[in-house]
């Protein structure tokens, strides 16, 4: 597991650039971001229950930050955020805590240390699989 920073968080497919989106069949680039957003999804959530506590991964202690893990596709289909979200059983965003970490007042120490980035450790990790999902999905989706 690499650790990341947030630049490390997107990848781009190269070939498919010379052509306007309008050339794509949208069903078919739509069904290949859906595979890699649950594709990452599932990394990242593996990266927290069975990394925590070690390679510098927060401790899974309740699960609510591996269930906050989702995905979303853009409107338009050619874009996947995976993140984590806010959810109900949630007082604050702790995710944002984990990554940024939380300095004591008075004292100079960490409260809460920055953790390496369980998210793009999952983009990195998989990377050759997310390249290949994504230029089968615009090869089969090119219109003639």
């Amino acid at each position: 597991m690499a650790n990341s920073v947030s630049i490390d968080g997107y990848l781009h497919v190269d070939g498919f650039d010379k052509f306007d989106r309008e050339a794509f069949n949208k069903r078919k680039i739509r069904a290949g971001m859906r595979k890699v957003g649950q594709l990452i999804t599932g990394r990242a959530q593996m990266n927290l229950a069975l990394g925590g506590g070690q390679d510098g991964y927060p401790t899974n202690r309740t699960g609510a930050t591996t269930d906050s893990i989702g995905f979303k596709l853009s409107r338009s289909g050619f874009l996947v955020r995976v993140a984590p979200n806010k959810t109900a059983s949630m007082q604050a965003f702790y995710p944002a805590y984990l990554h940024y970490g939380v300095r004591r007042k008075q004292g100079g120490g960490w409260r809460i240390k920055p953790r390496d980035n369980y998210m793009t450790d999952a983009l990195t990790d998989s990377r050759s699989d997310v390249q290949r999902i994504l230029q089968q999905a615009f090869a089969a989706a090119l219109l003639n």
